[in-house]
């Protein structure tokens, strides 16, 4: 049986949930349900049976969550670093950009999100990192794939990739004490043109908010742009998902807002956080499934999101993830 619907009136719901594991089901028992609407053509997307935990090596440098699900907190304003954690941010973040680049070799039609989830699992610790998502906060998975009508936080499983889906794989991973946190939108074979005009969109505001960030500037600054953007290109923004500060712990202030707000804070050089926008066709509410992660569209829209983790210098901004 698949979980039924919960729906969550949520401002930020990055952090905060429990899993709950879905009913066993085969992919031969996995239903198709087809959308063909001013959205596009697509198929919806339902949870299917997750598998159990993988294990990571006792030699593999582990977050304080590894263990406990629970992170350690994290500072309580942004964090300023010096040019040796700046190096080491470097570092984690290359490693989880080069992971992400590798991912297209295994999407195709059949091929499952569970099996991309072990595949990936097994690179990142092959060099010597921890996959950050596995455990957090009870998180069952190493990576997060959010399919079609899946706004964010999606938890691999044993449905197969279809014909037309698109999917973001998010990835971050925890090498010499630092996360480093990127994800990307991917096609299955042949999208519709309006799901590729929506990952073009995505793809566009993120790189548009990314070129106004430097010393001094608003934190607000991120969210009107990236709204703007997208409205000029026909879509909404989801504001349920917000960028973060990174660093030795996986989420921290400044929290970045993805849409037109107030909220106080300057940006300043040796600080390092993420921007992630999240892109729909439709409307801005979710619903968060029984599993207590999967974030869906409450109108079946189908979503975008693509990352990256920057460093604001002295004369503007890098992109750790690029």
């Amino acid at each position: 049986m698949i979980p039924q619907r919960k729906l969550c009136n949520l401002v930020q719901t990055r952090n905060f949930f429990k899993f709950l594991p879905s009913t066993e089901k085969s992919p031969e028992a996995v239903s198709v349900k087809a959308v063909r609407n001013s959205f596009g053509k697509y198929n919806l997307v339902e949870p299917c049976a997750v598998s159990a935990r993988r294990t990571v090596p006792s030699y593999i440098p582990k977050p304080s969550y590894a263990e406990s699900s629970v992170p350690g907190d994290p500072p309580k304003t942004p964090e300023i670093k010096n040019s040796n954690q700046i190096e080491c941010m470097s570092h984690s973040c290359i490693l989880a950009k080069r992971i992400l680049n590798q991912i297209p070799a295994f999407i195709k039609p059949g091929v499952t999100t569970d099996l991309i989830d072990e595949k990936i699992h097994d690179i990142i610790i092959n060099n010597g990192a921890y996959p950050s998502p596995l455990n957090y906060r009870g998180f069952p998975k190493s990576i997060c794939t959010s399919i079609n009508n899946v706004a964010c936080h999606g938890i691999p499983d044993n449905r197969p990739l279809q014909e037309g889906d698109i999917l973001n794989v998010d990835i971050t991973v925890f090498l010499n004490g630092y996360h480093g946190d990127c994800s990307a939108m991917y096609q299955v074979g042949n999208v519709d043109e309006e799901g590729k005009r929506l990952i073009s969109a995505t793809e566009t505001c993120l790189l548009e908010a990314i070129k106004i960030c430097k010393p001094d500037e608003n934190f607000s600054s991120i969210g009107s742009v990236i709204e703007e953007t997208a409205k000029k290109h026909g879509f909404g923004v989801i504001p349920a998902f917000a960028g973060h500060g990174i660093g030795t712990y996986f989420h921290g202030p400044p929290d970045i807002l993805h849409f037109v707000n107030n909220v106080e804070g300057k940006m300043q050089a040796g600080m390092t956080f993420t921007i992630e926008p999240i892109l729909t066709q439709g409307g801005s509410e979710i619903e968060i499934l029984e599993d207590g992660w999967t974030a869906v569209t409450t109108d079946d829209a189908r979503t975008a999101q693509i990352e990256h983790t920057i460093l604001i210098t002295e004369t503007g901004c890098q992109i750790l993830t690029q």
